[in-house]
């Protein structure tokens, strides 16, 4: 069976539908909530390179960070294809580092949540605040658990693209709240339209957070963060929600002190 992070196009065919919403939003935060001009962009996880790409298009100077060789080597392609530059760096999300420092970092749709522990996410918060110019921003979305118990829900849906067509089911069939931990299986079935099929399965763990947890992290680097607003995966500028127990589909704007 393959696995998901071995096919990036179809990997990019999941979210493609949410880039020019979410480009929207960051330059609208940037226009809002920075204390800097905004030109060098830094994505940790940055996946296939979606947003890395909308960016550059953009004209910003953008930086992707990744574990995956085959993820980078498609953003690559992408940015060649289109006559475009931006910067791969083959790396880890808790040892950031910035010959100069960036003006913005985004990290989306739960990217985050791969680092497992608390020490971990503690020192990606802090190693990216090293990179950061003061007054630069930082977005960070995820899904946040229910403070009290829940049933996780399976997803289904169908898209196509350029005579593609992608079934995905994305599942939780294991739950750790002690250890803060659940075990996320996607499974996808890319039909081409030579009538050829690859059947693609992958599960990975991803940590837990409720908004109480995600609060004590933010608290925990408070001395170089603050939480200037929050949203949720509508990203409406216009409408920041609360963030309290109810808001579970988080998107947050951070902003560098200093």
């Amino acid at each position: 069976m393959a696995k998901w992070y071995d096919y990036p196009q179809y990997f990019d065919m999941l979210f493609r539908d949410e880039t020019p919403v979410e480009v929207e939003f960051f330059e609208a935060a940037f226009e809002r909530f920075a204390k800097c001009r905004v030109k060098r962009l830094l994505e940790p996880g940055c996946g296939s390179g979606r947003l890395v790409v909308a960016l550059a298009a953009k004209g910003y100077d953008v930086t992707g960070i990744d574990l995956s060789p085959a993820m980078l080597k498609y953003t690559e392609r992408k940015l060649k294809r289109r006559q475009l530059h931006a910067t791969c760096v083959l790396g880890d999300m808790t040892s950031i580092e910035a010959k100069k420092p960036y003006h913005a970092a985004f990290c989306t749709y739960n990217t985050f949540r791969h680092l497992l522990t608390e020490k971990d996410a503690v020192t990606h918060l802090q190693t990216l605040a090293d990179a950061i110019a003061p007054g630069g921003l930082y977005i960070l979305g995820m899904h946040l658990t229910p403070e009290e118990e829940y049933d996780a829900v399976t997803e289904r849906f169908t898209i196509k693209h350029a005579g593609t067509e992608l079934k995905t089911t994305i599942s939780v069939p294991e739950t750790d709240e002690k250890k803060r931990l659940e075990t996320l299986r996607v499974k996808l079935v890319a039909k081409r339209k030579s009538g050829d099929k690859i059947k693609i399965e992958s599960e990975f763990p991803l940590r837990l957070y409720t908004p109480t947890q995600l609060k004590r992290l933010f608290k925990k680097v408070s001395d170089r963060w603050e939480l200037v607003e929050s949203f949720d995966f509508a990203y409406d500028i216009d409408d920041p929600l609360p963030f309290d127990s109810e808001l579970l589909e988080g998107l947050f704007v951070l902003r560098r002190k200093g």
